[in-house]
């Protein structure tokens, strides 16, 4: 299968050379979907959005950005998500891409009153509890026609979303691993990041067990246009 992960996000000072967020999602994704091709197309940085064709489905990352922004290629996405939807190519959204797939599918996303979430937080997904990164403000506020909520957290109401076409989505970043959030929130401070959240959430992150293949099965079988995954969360190889 050929994935395609389009990547909105740019480089911070201090972590050029270091893994981009699209190629944290392949790493991320590799871990069960190992025979797998998967391309980054750095949106964010520049390139245009590929042709919706050219790949079997589709990733959309997170962003600096919220679905309010007018970066050049907000509206192409929106367009981009919808033709996706039509062509029957699946679709997996993480942080800024569960909003603005909520947000173009009908839904609504905007900037949370409780202010920046940065650390691990516990998301019950179907059920079972478990640890995940987030790096967020904006929450989804309004579910889509015929998506349904999958996932919460005590601080996060729509934490995960099912769609009735191949399609799911989740608010916190199952990319991450401890080194790759720790760099970045570390990178992004005192531009990004006030310095009492900053400690807060490098405690948090520490003392966590977060695992390296969080939902990276759920992703797998979506992509795959299916959704019968067991969501321990645990790669199968």
């Amino acid at each position: 299968m050929h994935v395609g992960i389009i990547e909105l996000t740019t480089v911070l000072p201090g972590l050029e050379g270091k893994p981009t967020a699209g190629h944290q999602i392949a790493d991320w994704l590799l871990r069960a979907m190992p025979r797998d091709k998967m391309q980054v197309f750095p949106v964010g940085g520049g390139m245009e959005l590929p042709d919706i064709a050219r790949c079997d489905g589709f990733v959309i990352s997170g962003s600096g950005m919220g679905v309010y922004d007018t970066p050049d290629w907000m509206e192409p996405l929106r367009g981009f998500l919808l033709a996706a939807k039509a062509a029957g190519k699946p679709l997996v959204g993480i942080c800024f891409g569960h909003q603005i797939m909520a947000d173009t599918f009908g839904g609504k996303a905007e900037k949370a009153a409780l202010g920046k979430v940065i650390g691990v937080r516990r998301f019950r997904i179907e059920g079972v509890d478990y640890p995940a990164h987030v790096w967020h403000q904006d929450q989804v506020t309004g579910i889509p026609p015929g998506a349904k909520v999958v996932g919460v957290a005590d601080h996060c109401p729509i934490g995960a979303l099912e769609y009735e076409f191949p399609a799911w989505s989740v608010q916190f970043h199952p990319e991450y691993t401890e080194d790759t959030i720790l760099a970045e929130i570390t990178a992004a401070c005192p531009q990004f990041v006030p310095e009492e959240i900053l400690h807060a959430a490098v405690k948090e992150i520490s003392a966590a067990e977060v695992s390296v293949d969080l939902m990276a099965v759920k992703a797998a079988e979506v992509l795959r246009g299916g959704y019968s995954a067991d969501l321990s969360g645990k790669a199968k190889t």
